[in-house]
């Protein structure tokens, strides 16, 4: 089992190592993935809601040639007791007895540490000002969660956590690390001062912010709370479990903020306006679209009336039903059904099959005066059935979609059924 280092220094980005294993994994497409074990390693393997480490391992070939392998994910044999080997996953073997040199990618290992890091100290704070304990933590590429046990967080509630977070940051507070038995870690948590103690046997780690928090794990971290940065709480959204938040911690709060401000003054620029009046700027944007829309509907809803009339007058009643059949490639399914709506309403005993071939399947209406016989629903359910497709409705108005090839014949299939059943 390897030594792990990342345990006793979180800041050691480099080491010299020796491969104790070496196993391939799976080969897709002539390329192979390969494990290797090394008899040391400050590579964390992924756990807890933390990634993993990634970096390179370099040795040198017989001929003396340098080989650099890049180290593409780490994981651990047995995640549960941390008792398992460390796997470092590449796309090249080095034979077992190997010596090394390592380098995980310290950009990589800093981001980790500080939003880690910052995670303890915004769980303590949730929990200390709001009573809401921590049931998960994912460290994401760009944002960090927790969920929380809490029914809802007001926002005056996120802007003391945040407060109170950021304030214990500026303490530069001493972060360590200290192992303890199971036994001492049990008196610890009757003594309140533990926050929680996860189900494994053998000695356990403890991280602990000085003076205000003191909980079990084998992640890394920074060695004050000064280095986290800062803290940013980003959202927050209701889940099964409680209340997820998002946060950022150190550079990613910079560069987030950065985005922001970009972000913001683009939209002002656009809008002619301040930041400041963005929020005014886009109420008012909103109603004119909201009113634009109403309006929109108005012409639209006028236009189908006049329309309807116009194709009522062009088509006349034949053995006691007018059938108007129309095939439209410029206008849209909501409309073609509005259309219809209005057509039926407008004359008796008049029959509508109306279809819009804009978008593909095309989209077909069929709707009945009142007083007909037929079903609507049944008849285009009937036909679209004998194409493999499907389509509902009511006795007075259904919709299906077909391919636009399938159109034209479609409705004359139900033009002929209509005829027939009336």
């Amino acid at each position: 089992m390897a030594e792990r280092l990342y345990y006793t220094d979180s800041f050691l980005s480099s080491f010299p190592a020796r491969v104790t294993d070496v196993r391939e994994v799976s080969r897709t497409a002539g390329q192979s993935l390969w494990q290797l074990a090394l008899d040391r390693t400050a590579f964390y393997p992924a756990s807890g809601g933390q990634p993993s480490d990634k970096g390179s391992i370099v040795a040198a070939s017989r001929s003396g040639t340098t080989i650099e392998v890049p180290v593409l994910d780490v994981q651990e044999s047995d995640v549960q007791e941390e008792s398992g080997e460390v796997w470092h996953f590449t796309e090249k073997p080095l034979a077992a007895g190997t010596e090394v040199k390592a380098a995980i990618n310290w950009t990589r290992r800093l981001d980790h540490m500080q939003q880690h890091s910052g995670q303890h100290l915004l769980s303590a704070v949730f929990a200390a000002e709001l009573q809401a304990l921590t049931v998960s933590f994912h460290l994401g590429e760009e944002s960090s969660t927790i969920v929380l046990t809490s029914e809802g967080i007001t926002p005056a509630g996120l802007e003391r956590v945040e407060l109170v977070a950021n304030g214990i940051i500026a303490e530069d507070r001493t972060i360590s690390a200290l192992t303890v038995s199971r036994d001492e870690a049990h008196a610890l948590l009757a003594a309140g001062r533990l926050r929680k103690l996860p189900e494994r046997t053998g000695t356990m780690r403890l991280i602990e912010i000085d003076n205000y928090d003191l909980n079990a794990c084998g992640g890394t971290h920074l060695r004050s709370t000064g280095q986290i940065g800062g803290i940013h709480l980003r959202s927050t959204e209701r889940v099964r479990q409680g209340v997820r938040v998002e946060f950022v911690c150190g550079l990613r709060a910079a560069k987030v903020a950065h985005r922001d401000h970009a972000l913001l003054s683009r939209t002002a620029a656009l809008l002619s306006v301040a930041a400041a009046e963005l929020p005014q700027s886009v109420e008012r944007l909103l109603g004119e679209a909201k009113s634009s829309a109403k309006e929109r509907q108005k012409l639209r809803e006028e236009l189908a009336d006049y329309h309807a009339s116009r194709l009522i007058v062009e088509d006349l009643i034949h053995d006691g039903l007018r059938i108007v059949q129309r095939i439209f490639a410029d206008r849209d399914a909501a409309y073609c059904k509005l259309l219809a709506s209005r057509v039926v309403a407008a004359a008796p005993q008049t029959l509508a099959l109306i279809a819009s071939t804009q978008q593909e399947p095309a989209a077909v209406v069929m709707a009945r005066s009142p007083g007909l016989y037929f079903s609507c629903a049944d008849l285009l359910r009937d036909q679209l059935a004998q194409l493999g497709l499907r389509g509902g409705g009511s006795p007075d108005m259904a919709q299906g979609q077909a391919p636009r090839k399938e159109m034209e014949s479609l409705l004359n299939v139900l033009n002929a059924a209509a005829r027939t059943a009336k």
